[in-house]
């Protein structure tokens, strides 16, 4: 239900920059700043980013963090208690270690964005942890800078997930100009209530219209059978796919299983790309050089349809073409796998990735 917006800006930052871009514009901040993560680590990135914000919350900016309940205990002590120290108002979505909440345990917050003052807008696939900003990187990640009236969809999602948690409402309406640059964009807000299926129909609808090419980069490729049979479907009418993955992955199981699923799309001429370190941790898709889509969503069954997400849907001929140059210094230095690799692999490695891919709806 959000409308295709005209007039928006995005700038494409690696982790380091984006990271840096966020701490000055909360150190520049003058009304407000609304920030979600999926993990907010307590280390070399989120201790300097705690303090920003709680420099912030002093000088009487009005901020407001969320954190998913998960997340938090990726470092302990968790940042939460950095940040309450600091005066700044934080909450945990969906947490709880009471035992009759459990079914909730998979629906977690993936979300990753920030807004400042209602008019700067930060999304993405980066998570707040030191392993972006050490050198060398740990984990490379596609972020961006946005401006323009789709900040306004940015503001909206995160006001749904403060009220759910907090109950508390925040002003969503857009403070900046109407037209800051040539991108069309839209906000996917995608999630296991209301918004359930939202990003799977866009994946869908954009395959089903690709005509020359569909580029893919992901670091959990499980898709569903319905997404698979799309893929294959583009490649039967002539259409170029490519899909690049890390070669390394942090999730022995997903790649296991990602590699059961890309073995069917490359027989039917897919091409696969396994990217070296650093761990690529981004998300993006792009179709026909001109449609863009990046944000937190994986493929798999998890982000499809246990997480609540948030991607990006972009339409922009020189957006697309940065991105797709990008694509190609990846796959420059990317080791292709292709049918022989495929049947190059010892047989117990392909029972190993079949059993894997057994478990795809909960992966």
């Amino acid at each position: 239900h959000l409308p295709l917006t005209d007039g928006n800006r995005i700038t494409l930052l690696d982790a380091p920059g984006a990271y840096q871009a966020m701490l000055d514009a909360i150190d520049n901040a003058n009304e407000s700043i609304y920030l979600a993560t999926y993990i907010f680590g307590n280390d070399a990135a989120g201790k300097p980013l705690a303090d920003a914000l709680a420099s912030a919350v002093a000088r009487g900016v009005k901020v407001r963090v969320l954190v998913d309940g998960v997340g938090a205990l990726y470092s302990l002590p968790s940042v939460v208690w950095r940040l309450r120290r600091g005066k700044v108002p934080v909450e945990r979505f969906l947490y709880s270690l009471a035992p009759w909440r459990m079914p909730y345990l998979n629906l977690r917050n993936h979300r990753k964005f920030m807004v400042v003052d209602r008019r700067y807008g930060f999304t993405g696939g980066m998570n707040i942890r030191a392993g972006y900003i050490q050198q060398p990187p740990k984990i490379t990640d596609l972020h961006a800078g946005i401006e323009g009236p789709v900040v306004g969809q940015l503001l909206r999602s995160f006001a749904a997930d403060w009220y759910f948690t907090s109950g508390e409402l925040l002003d969503t309406s857009y403070r900046g100009p109407a037209w800051l640059g040539s991108v069309q964009s839209r906000g996917i807000s995608a999630g296991p209530d209301a918004d359930f299926d939202k990003r799977r129909m866009t994946l869908l609808a954009a395959i089903g219209s690709a005509e020359s090419r569909i580029r893919i980069v992901t670091p959990y490729f499980v898709p569903d059978l319905t997404l698979l049979a799309t893929l294959q479907l583009a490649l039967l009418k002539g259409v170029r796919v490519q899909i690049v993955v890390p070669r390394k992955n942090n999730l022995r199981l997903v790649h296991w299983a990602s590699l059961h699923a890309l073995r069917w799309l490359v027989a039917e001429g897919a091409e696969l790309y396994l990217s070296p370190p650093p761990f690529d941790h981004s998300k993006v898709m792009t179709v026909d050089q001109h449609w863009v889509m990046l944000g937190s969503g994986n493929w798999d069954a998890r982000s499809l349809r246990l997480n609540f997400e948030f991607d990006l849907e972009c339409y922009g001929e020189a957006l697309a073409e940065q991105i797709d140059e990008a694509l190609d210094e990846r796959i420059a230095l990317s080791q292709r796998l292709d049918q022989a690799g495929f049947r190059q692999m010892a047989p117990w490695r392909r029972v190993r990735n079949a059993l894997a891919h057994m478990m795809e709806p909960y992966l």
